[in-house]
């Protein structure tokens, strides 16, 4: 007679941890197969050279020749770069800008259209069409714009009896030229991050505040704004670490002139990588712009929380 307790050899039981290898590639299998070479790419082409940043910041290396170790001279380079507080000042100060104007006009865009009874869809494709427009179109588009002599920006301000300006020319303006350009191009996926959240808030809220005979300037005070504060507060720093990165619209634009006047951080370290393949000092800047935002990073989640928990 067989003994009952005996189990088939191919018995595993659901507890061990190969059985529940099995059950979850079973379940799941074909969908990390799918996903494995993004990963692989993601992997190889973004997250491994930002890793290996932090290893030639400490070292002494230039294509084809062999590294070595230097430790924080490369820092030290940096810091006497004289070009180095420019740069900086120049990124805090596109920052500060696009922050004043990118990032209010996607607000603006945003209610304005939603409050809109008729032509919302037109107006949602209109402010999205600079976003997809090919880099090198728009950069040719705003250099014509730009251009002192036949540019239509001074033939506007020429039109209304304003001087003329020399806009990417100018020390004083080139910056902010810049910033214009770049919220131009690119507030429009922005207003569509807010028209998203804007749709979400429930028109049991504006329909009870019409009957109490709030108008448009009470209703966006006390139910709009209130509902995007949280996208506002993450768009915030999403903006923030961006702009502080800057690089292609001085590069483009301007190659970091006049006399630096667009200078950036980032475009420093492009300098050093590729232009002067000082590939050292490039890593050490990096790993100092990396700390700093990460650092801006922190503190702008601890007083989003203070803010938070005081609105409690």
């Amino acid at each position: 007679m067989e003994n009952a307790n005996l189990k088939p050899i191919s018995y595993i039981p659901k507890k061990s941890p190969f059985f529940k290898t099995r059950k979850f590639l079973g379940t799941y299998g074909i969908g990390l197969a799918f996903i494995l070479p993004a990963f692989l790419i993601y992997g190889i082409f973004q997250w491994y050279p930002i890793l290996y940043n932090f290893v030639l910041g400490f070292q002494n290396y230039t294509p084809g020749v062999p590294a070595d170790w230097v430790g924080l001279q490369n820092f030290e380079r940096v810091l006497s770069d004289s070009v180095l507080p420019k740069a900086f000042l120049n990124t805090l100060a596109f920052t500060g800008w696009a922050l004043l104007i990118g990032f209010l006009v996607p607000v603006i865009a945003a209610i304005a259209i939603t409050e809109l009874r008729k032509g919302r869809s037109f107006f949602r494709l209109s402010i999205y069409m600079p976003t997809i427009i090919p880099a090198i179109s728009l950069y040719i588009m705003w250099m014509f714009l730009f251009n002192p002599a036949v540019g239509l920006l001074n033939q506007i301000l020429q039109f209304f009896g304003l001087p003329a300006l020399e806009w990417l020319l100018s020390q004083k303006t080139a910056l902010v030229s810049l910033v214009i350009m770049s919220t131009w191009a690119n507030f429009g996926s922005t207003a569509l991050l807010y028209m998203a959240s804007l749709s979400a808030i429930p028109e049991e809220y504006y329909e009870a505040s019409e009957i109490d005979g709030a108008g448009i300037w009470q209703r966006i005070r006390y139910i709009t704004i209130p509902s995007l504060l949280p996208t506002m507060l993450l768009l915030l720093l999403i903006q923030l670490l961006a702009t502080m990165q800057v690089l292609q619209e001085p590069f483009v634009m301007t190659s970091g002139g006049p006399n630096n006047a667009t200078m950036t951080l980032m475009y420093m370290v492009y300098n050093y990588a590729f232009v002067y393949a000082d590939f050292g000092r490039a890593g050490a800047l990096g790993i100092m712009l990396f700390l700093l935002l990460l650092g801006l990073s922190v503190v702008y989640i601890r007083v989003n929380k203070i803010v938070q928990d005081e609105g409690r």
